[in-house]
Formats: C-alpha cells, sequence, structure tokens
C-alpha cells in the first residue's frame, strides 16, 4: 500500500503556495519580524517567496526542485533570535490552523519547521 506524500496530503501546489502567501503576509506585518525585510524590493520579495513555496514543496516531498541557498547560509548574519523564531512559530501554526490543516499534517509541518531551528537562528 502506497503513502502519499505530506505535499499531496496538503493539496498540492496551490496549497502550499497560498499557506506561503499567508505565512508571509504575517511575517512581514509583524512589528519584531517585518524588519528583516525592510528594504527589500517587490522583485525581492517575489524571489523570496518563490524559493519558500519551492523549499516548501519538495521538502513535503512534491515535484519541485528547490535552488535556493542552504537555510544556515540563507540566514547568517540577520541575527535572529530565539524570540523571533517562537514569534515565526507561533506565525506558522496560526496559518496552518486558518487553512484548516488537519492535525497530523499540521504537526508534521510543524516538527519540519522546528527541525530548521539550528540553522535559523544564530547561536548566542
Amino acid at each position: 500500500m502506497q503513502t502519499k506524500s505530506l505535499y499531496e496530503r496538503l493539496g498540492g501546489y496551490d496549497v502550499i503556495a497560498a499557506v506561503t502567501d499567508d505565512l508571509l503576509a504575517r511575517l512581514l506585518n509583524d512589528p519584531q519580524l517585518g524588519v528583516f525585510w525592510k528594504g527589500h524590493s517587490e522583485n525581492s520579495l517575489r524571489r523570496d517567496r518563490q524559493l519558500v513555496v519551492n523549499f516548501m514543496c519538495e521538502a513535503a516531498g512534491g515535484p519541485v526542485f528547490y535552488t535556493g541557498r542552504d537555510m544556515q547560509t540563507s540566514h547568517i548574519g540577520l541575527g535572529i533570535n530565539a524570540s523571533d523564531w517562537e514569534i515565526f512559530m507561533r506565525h506558522a501554526a496560526a496559518t496552518l490552523e486558518e487553512f484548516a490543516v488537519p492535525a497530523t499534517e499540521r504537526d508534521e509541518v510543524l516538527a519540519f519547521l522546528s527541525s530548521l531551528q539550528g540553522d535559523v537562528v544564530e547561536r548566542a
């Protein structure tokens, strides 16, 4: 018996893209986290969005190839701290709830995101 990938269970590319759009809007509008995109052009923001969509689709087992840098290289020097990470995770959970992602899939996505913390949060 073949098990569906997380990508398929989430609803595929269009759903992951919509979830990404919601999450990025939350992050950009957050008073603490929005500063990480300050000064980015609309083109840069569109590129960042596409990289996140591709990254998440590939990580979920979808037929998408992520061509961006690894998470540590992408975030080094930004000064992201534990407080920033906690806020990010709250926004991620709220977005998944907004889209009524079932508990099993929600937990898988949040566990995957949590696994990235060591590469995103800078050591004190």
